[in-house]
C-alpha cells in the first residue's frame, strides 16, 4: 500500500494528483521551488518542501533534491506528473533504485518509447501501421536523399529524442532537406543533447488522433478511446475533445485495438498515450508514444467516468485494472481548451504578472483544473498554463455551446490569456462542422 506520495511537478497537474490521492485516503507531499512558494498545490498538499531556486534545472528538474525531499517527509512513491522528469527514464530508475515507487511505467518502456526511432521500429514490427521513412537515424544527407526520393517528397525530418516541435524540419525538395537536415539536427542537439535524426513521408494537413491506453502489471491493457487534437499551434495542443468528429465505432475499434497490441508488445503498464497521424482517407499511422498522463485527459475522464489518475496510483500498488475493456462506456461529448497566460494578438507572447480578478464558470457539464486564484503572481519561469476548461455534453454541439457560454462567463484579469482565441475557434465554422486539421489554426490568422 502507498500511503504518502511526493509529487514531482507543479501547477495544476500537481493539484491533480493531490486531489486523486486524497480521495484515495493517501497523504501527498508539494515540492516547489521559490517561485513557486505561493502556488496552489502548495496549499493543498499534507506537506511541502523547498527544493531550490526559480531555473528548472536547480529545482523540478534536481533528481537529487527531489529524492531527498522524498526521503526527509517519508513518502514511499513518487508521482511526476507530465513534463519536467515525467518520461526520463534515468529518473524512474533512480526513484526505484531509491527504494520508491515510481508511479508510472518501467523506465525500460519509458526509453524504449523516448527514442522515437526506436519506438517507431518497435512499433512497427508489433503489426502497428507507421508512416514511411528511415527505419532509424539518419547516417548521412545522401541517405536522407535516397530515402526521400523512394517514398516521395513532401519529406519531414525529426528529431530522435524529440518533443513539442523541436528539431522537426519539412522539406519539399532536394534543396530544402539539405537545409532541414543540417537544421534539425542542431536544433536536436540543442534541445535535447542528442543530435540524431530521421525521416518520414509528411503528411499534409493530417489530424493528429491520439488513444488513451493504460495497464496494469499483470499483463492487461484497455483502451479508453480517442481524442482529437488537431487544433495545434506549433505542434502544441490548445484544444482538444473526445470522441473525434471523424472517428466511428469500427475505426475507434480498430485504433484502439492497434494501440492495445503496441502497448502491449513493450510489456506496458500505467496511463500512455498512443499518437496517431490520420490523412483524409482516416488511414492513421502510429507517430509516438508518450509515458505519461497528460494534459488532456479529462475529456476522456468525462466521457467514460473513469479517473485516470487513480488508476495510476492503483496499478502502482500492483493491484489489477478496475475495468475490463468489454465494460468501458462512452457517454456524449467532451472538449478541452488550454487557457494560457499568453496574447495571440502579439504572436502569443507570454503574460506574466499579478491575477488581480478572477471568476470561474459554473453550471451543468464543466470542469476546471487549474493552480491559480485571486492574487495569485503567475512567475515568468514556467509553462503559461493557467487552467483547463473542459465541457461535457450528450453531443458534441450541446459540449460546444456549454464551452462557449462557460469561456462568456470566464474572468482573468490581470494578465493577458488565450480565451479570446478558444471563443473564435469554437464560433468558427470548419470546427463546427468538425472539418479540421493540424493546420487549422494557420487558417484564422495565428
Amino acid at each position: 500500500m502507498i500511503k504518502k506520495i511526493l509529487v514531482a511537478n507543479r501547477g495544476e497537474i500537481a493539484v491533480r494528483v493531490i486531489r486523486a490521492a486524497k480521495e484515495l485516503g493517501i497523504k501527498t507531499v508539494a515540492v516547489f521551488s521559490e517561485g513557486d512558494e505561493e502556488s496552489l498545490h502548495v496549499f493543498l498538499a499534507d506537506e511541502s518542501v523547498r527544493i531550490g531556486p526559480s531555473q528548472v534545472n536547480k529545482s523540478y528538474l534536481n533528481i537529487p533534491m527531489l529524492i531527498a525531499a522524498a526521503e526527509i517527509t517519508g513518502a514511499d512513491a513518487i508521482h511526476p506528473g507530465y513534463g519536467f522528469l515525467a518520461e526520463n527514464p534515468n529518473f524512474a530508475e533512480t526513484c526505484i533504485d531509491s527504494g520508491f515507487i515510481f508511479i508510472g511505467p518501467s523506465p525500460d518502456a519509458i526509453k524504449a518509447m523516448g527514442d522515437k526511432s526506436e519506438a517507431k521500429r518497435m512499433m512497427k514490427n508489433a503489426g502497428v501501421p507507421v508512416v514511411p521513412g528511415s527505419d532509424g537515424p539518419l547516417k548521412s544527407l545522401e541517405e536522407a536523399l535516397s530515402i526521400a526520393k523512394e517514398i516521395g517528397y513532401p519529406v519531414i525530418v525529426k528529431a530522435v529524442s524529440g518533443g513539442g516541435g523541436r528539431g522537426m524540419r519539412i522539406a519539399r525538395d532536394e534543396k530544402e532537406l539539405a537545409l532541414s537536415y543540417r537544421m534539425a539536427s542542431t536544433e536536436a542537439e540543442a534541445a535535447f543533447g542528442d543530435g540524431r535524426i530521421y525521416l518520414e513521408k509528411y503528411i499534409e494537413n493530417p489530424r493528429h488522433i491520439e488513444v488513451q491506453v493504460i495497464g496494469d502489471m499483470h499483463g492487461n491493457v484497455i483502451h479508453l478511446g480517442e481524442r482529437e487534437c488537431s487544433i495545434q499551434r506549433r505542434h502544441q495542443k490548445l484544444i482538444e475533445e473526445s470522441p473525434s468528429p471523424i472517428v466511428d465505432k469500427k475505426m475507434r475499434e480498430k485504433m484502439g485495438g492497434v494501440a492495445v497490441k503496441g502497448a502491449k508488445a513493450i510489456g506496458y503498464f500505467s496511463a500512455g498515450t498512443m499518437e496517431f497521424i490520420v490523412d483524409r482517407d482516416r488511414n492513421f499511422y502510429f507517430m509516438e508514444m508518450n509515458t505519461r498522463i497528460q494534459v488532456e485527459h479529462p475529456v476522456t475522464e468525462m466521457i467514460t467516468g473513469f479517473d485516470l489518475v487513480k488508476e495510476q496510483i492503483l496499478v502502482a500498488m500492483e493491484e489489477k485494472l478496475s475495468l475490463k475493456q468489454k465494460d468501458v462506456r462512452f457517454t456524449g461529448h467532451a472538449i478541452e481548451v488550454r487557457v494560457n497566460a499568453e496574447n495571440p494578438e502579439k504572436g502569443f507572447v507570454p503574460s506574466a504578472g499579478k491575477i488581480e480578478t478572477v471568476h470561474f464558470p459554473g453550471g451543468p457539464g464543466i470542469r476546471i483544473d487549474t493552480h491559480i486564484y485571486q492574487g495569485y503572481k503567475i512567475p515568468p519561469y514556467y509553462d503559461s498554463l493557467l487552467m483547463k476548461l473542459i465541457a461535457h455534453g450528450r453531443d458534441r454541439m450541446e459540449a460546444i455551446e456549454r464551452l462557449r457560454r462557460a469561456l462568456d462567463e470566464l474572468v482573468i484579469e490581470g494578465v493577458d490569456t488565450t480565451a479570446p482565441l478558444h471563443k473564435k475557434v469554437l464560433e468558427s465554422e470548419g470546427f463546427i462542422e468538425g472539418d479540421i486539421h493540424t493546420g487549422y489554426l494557420a487558417g484564422l490568422g495565428y
